[in-house]
């Protein structure tokens, strides 16, 4: 059941990426593995990305704010 609902989740994020900039859409689909690939952990990501880990947190963060925002801004409709 936990497995189904991940892939639920999952599903609904894609298909917000639009609403995030490149960058936060890099971050956010390495960290959940909305690509296909694994999840990576923030320290995979700045390594790929050449920046700190604490500013991938700082862009997942501003990321999920921005993605939460949207799911109730529609949700409420």
């Amino acid at each position: 059941m936990e497995t189904v609902q991940l892939k639920i989740e999952k599903s609904k994020i894609y298909s917000y990426l639009h609403i995030l900039d490149e960058r936060e859409q890099d971050v956010i689909r390495n960290r959940f593995g909305l690509s296909g690939g694994k999840e990576k952990t923030q320290r995979e990501i700045a390594k790929e990305l050449g920046i700190s880990r604490s500013y991938v947190s700082r862009i997942e963060k501003r990321a999920l704010i921005k993605l939460f925002h949207e799911f109730y801004r529609v949700g409420s409709q």
